[in-house]
């Protein structure tokens, strides 16, 4: 109901004659009813709507057994399992402390079984002095789109005692952000969503690339749990002029941060070049053929936070200005087009 709100109330729509007419085309085109049309396609400004991935392209490229090896795809959705594959790869991600599987909790190669707040305490007081950190940061293993995620410094122990006890978590370092990034948001850690495709023609390509932002207070950036997104230009790093809000968080555009006041246009990703190699050089470790990579910028250079085998490619259709004019894109629905 939301987003019909969010349609019914934009004053930048087309004329109700150009939108039948074009969901139409889209029918014809794409085979399928266009739901998704209503969802940013019927703004004004969008006027290549034909080279907007349809709900059914993008769930094929999500989904599509060509693109994605089943025991990749473990690797790559289990935050734990990848956290564990990186420390034996070249793949640079936050330090992984413990991990805890309810009152299991796993530290320095041994499992310590948790029955008391007592013994939760001397657990992280101890997890907190042997490692150097004041804050810990915790993610379910599997849940996506920022779900479950909150960090912790030693003073807030008591808060998260049943938050812990009675789920799995993933626990990692707090990582430093650089300051760049820190003058458009530093509540939270903002990271990079890229994404990598092994062609066709066996070359690893990145055809998507944006940076998502947290508001207010929220330690996530994730756009599905309240934020919003910024399209990245792939040839040299910088932002385009626009931030989205994702329909069910009102579908607002803007061309600055609501809290800090910084423009997006033309602010270049520090380590951008970086970060893309760092992604090349994973795919090298998990050859899924489609990746969404999650990336921080440090002051020392990027960290892979996560990576999602089913990337949202309706945001990455979004910040690109249509995925179908990237050429790599085109040819790999012509490519699936063909397998039966």
């Amino acid at each position: 109901m939301n987003r019909i709100k969010v349609f019914l109330k934009n004053p930048e729509k087309k004329r109700i004659a150009k939108m039948v007419k074009e969901v139409l085309i889209l029918m014809f085109n794409k085979k399928e009813i266009p739901f998704y049309y209503f969802k940013y396609l019927y703004r004004k400004d969008v006027v290549n709507y034909l080279d907007y991935l349809s709900l059914g392209e993008q769930r094929k490229i999500q989904f599509h057994k060509a693109l994605h090896n089943p025991e990749y795809v473990t690797l790559i959705n289990n935050k734990l399992y990848f956290h564990l594959l990186s420390e034996k790869t070249a793949i640079k991600t936050p330090k992984l402390l413990s991990y805890n599987f309810q009152s299991n909790f796993f530290y320095d190669n041994r499992v310590v079984q948790i029955e008391s707040k007592e013994e939760f305490a001397h657990f992280f007081t101890t997890l907190f002095k042997d490692a150097n950190v004041e804050g810990v940061f915790f993610r379910p293993p599997s849940d996506y789109g920022g779900k479950g995620c909150f960090k912790m410094t030693k003073a807030q122990l008591d808060k998260a005692y049943e938050t812990l006890m009675t789920g799995d978590f993933v626990h990692t370092e707090v990582i430093e952000q650089h300051e760049g990034i820190n003058k458009i948001n530093r509540e939270s850690i903002n990271t990079l969503r890229i994404i990598s495709l092994i062609t066709s023609k066996g070359t690893t390509e990145i055809i998507s690339a944006f940076i998502r932002f947290g508001v207010g207070n929220s330690v996530v950036d994730n756009a599905s749990s309240g934020g919003f997104f910024v399209g990245i230009n792939l040839e040299d790093g910088t932002l385009k002029p626009y931030g989205h809000f994702l329909p069910e968080y009102g579908g607002e555009k803007i061309t600055e941060h609501p809290d800090s006041g910084f423009k997006f246009e033309g602010f270049k990703i520090p380590y951008y070049k970086e970060a893309c190699k760092s992604i090349i050089e994973g795919v090298k470790v998990i050859p899924d053929r489609l990746i969404g990579w999650d990336v921080a910028i440090t002051p020392n250079g990027p960290v892979i936070i996560e990576t999602n085998a089913q990337p949202h490619m309706q945001m990455s259709n979004i910040a690109y200005g249509g995925l179908l004019k990237n050429s790599h894109v085109k040819e790999l629905m012509q490519e699936l087009k063909a397998i039966k």
